[in-house]
């Protein structure tokens, strides 16, 4: 099929978006189309052609947001039916099972635009579904995809119970839509009664509470992260930073460590952390505090004896306009954990904002480190888990920096 005789309104983009396309980024700006044939509609398919009228792809359009297209397709011979979907989700399942092996218990299943569903993302927690639709493309599409998830998924013996969907998140109103949550009416499957449950990772369980925790719920892309550590700290105190719910911390004492304290400024979550330590049988050899790390860090003495710090922040910086302000904010924990520790001692590091470059956030510890008077012998460099695909035509699906040094 040509794209001449297709349905869909056609629009011819600038030279800039165009080599930004053939380069294989999926987005097209505001200010980018120029010549447009046909009715334009939210939500609805567009192809997309250079300024000598060459097909280059089709995506969905939407006048709200600053990208007006996301592409979905370079194919002009694709039918966007419900195979079309079931393929797509076909192939992310594929790859799940490919790079995950057989810990699939909890994972990423869609990671929008590096599967191909932009705006899209999908969480496996245990036997529920958790979704975030950021896209209206998706949004009007989602009695076709949700559906199809499910199906695939139990075909393949997950026995999935049920979608909840967490887009209570201000970035849809940018796109259109309203915020909501709740579960999400799948055909022949009552909703569960609850929206909590329990998930393994590393062989460790943890209470998902998937209706009001961060995100969807559960952060999954650190578990080899986690695991990294864990091979490191057998014997040693371990100060876990921003433990959240928990999972580095009880990662460290699965390792082998003799004392772990999970520090975090939310109550809900320390206490989730503790909850998630009594499932494991771990509480005997962990603390709990609830405190601002950047307040607790200089108040513990260096004879507290910690020789293993692990620091995983939230994002310090959502925007470019942000990033000096989070590099000051990096520099500064960074620089407690490297004082505090004692010679030889460890250090577990990241950031998880894409903003936050590689080269800069090297930087900032390279400073850190200066202002410390210590080196910082390298054990490791990683991202995030591959169930979060890294494609390399799209800078913005690469955010997680993840650093293992002995300080020396």
């Amino acid at each position: 099929m040509s794209f001449k005789t297709r349905e869909y309104t056609t629009i011819e983009i600038t030279k800039k978006a165009e080599n930004s396309v053939l380069q294989g980024h999926p987005w097209v700006y505001d200010g980018e189309l120029e010549k447009i044939s046909g009715k334009l509609t939210d939500g609805g398919l567009v192809d997309v052609l250079s300024q000598k009228g060459r097909y280059l792809g089709t995506g969905f359009y939407n006048s709200n947001s600053k990208i007006k297209i996301r592409l979905i397709s370079t194919n002009a011979n694709d039918k966007f039916d419900e195979a079309f979907f079931e393929r797509r989700i076909r192939y992310a399942w594929d790859y799940r099972k490919t790079v995950m092996g057989d810990d699939l218990d909890c994972c990423r299943i869609i990671f929008g635009e590096s599967d191909t569903f932009p705006g899209l993302t999908v969480d496996k927690f245990h036997d529920i579904l958790v979704t975030q639709t950021l896209s209206l493309g998706i949004e009007q599409r989602k009695d076709i995809i949700f559906p199809l998830i499910v199906k695939v998924l139990n075909e393949d013996g997950q026995n999935i119970k049920g979608i909840y969907e967490r887009n209570d998140v201000s970035i849809r109103k940018l796109e259109g839509m309203e915020e909501n949550k709740g579960f999400y009416s799948l055909p022949d499957m009552p909703s569960p009664d609850s929206t909590s449950t329990v998930i393994t990772e590393n062989g460790i369980k943890y209470h998902v509470d998937f209706e009001n925790g961060q995100k969807t719920g559960f952060f999954l892309d650190q578990k080899y992260n986690r695991l990294a550590v864990s091979r490191l700290v057998k014997d040693r105190k371990v100060l876990d930073c921003f433990t959240h719910t928990g999972s580095f911390a009880l990662n460290a004492v699965k390792g082998g460590a003799a004392h772990v304290n999970a520090v975090d400024i939310s109550e809900d979550a320390v206490s989730m952390a503790r909850n998630n330590a009594v499932l494991n049988g771990f509480e005997d050899r962990m603390e709990f505090t609830a405190a601002n790390v950047f307040d607790l860090l200089p108040e513990i003495p260096q004879s507290a004896g910690y020789d293993f710090i692990i620091l995983d922040p939230p994002a310090f910086t959502k925007s470019r306009a942000t990033v000096d302000s989070a590099m000051r904010g990096y520099k500064e924990i960074n620089l407690r954990a490297m004082k505090l520790l004692p010679r030889g001692g460890y250090l577990a590091t990241c950031s998880c904002s894409h903003f936050m470059k590689d080269d800069l956030f090297r930087s900032m510890l390279k400073s850190a480190a200066f202002d410390a008077h210590v080196s910082l012998r390298q054990i490791e460099a990683r991202q995030q888990a591959p169930d979060h695909p890294i494609l390399w035509n799209v800078p913005e699906t690469d955010y997680l920096k993840f650093y293992i040094f002995q300080c020396v």
